[in-house]
């Protein structure tokens, strides 16, 4: 069974950093492209950023040069960096696995994590 778990979430004064993490656990985590989501109050979840089984990365425009998505497949763990920080991130992010191995791009989720949150004060 895949288990994604996110970690270091947090409060912090706009302008700062934060690295979020999240751990997979249940298959072979580096055939598998990842992403982050957010979800801010009252709002839908949307994408925030992704990474192939090969490294290639995508950002959505609100994060791109702010924003670094990265993995480290030995230790099954996927990170966002978060600098230059604005209130408006304030949500909870989601890790995410996409449905089919060794695609080229993103397609879809088919595991969830349960959400670290992320809170930016001005």
């Amino acid at each position: 069974q895949v288990q994604l778990v996110e970690s270091g979430g947090g409060l912090v004064q706009a302008g700062g950093s934060l690295r979020v993490s999240c751990a997979a656990s249940g298959r072979t985590f580096s055939n598998y492209a990842m992403a982050w989501f957010c979800q801010a109050p009252g709002k839908e979840r949307e994408f925030v950023a992704a990474i192939t089984w090969r490294s290639s990365t995508y950002y959505a425009d609100s994060v791109k040069g702010r924003f670094t998505i990265s993995r480290d497949n030995v230790k099954n763990t996927l990170y966002l960096q978060m600098n230059s920080l604005k209130p408006e991130d304030t949500a909870v992010y989601y890790c995410a696995s996409d449905a089919t191995p060794f695609r080229p791009v993103w397609s879809r989720v088919d595991y969830w994590g349960k959400g670290t949150l992320v809170t930016v004060s001005s």
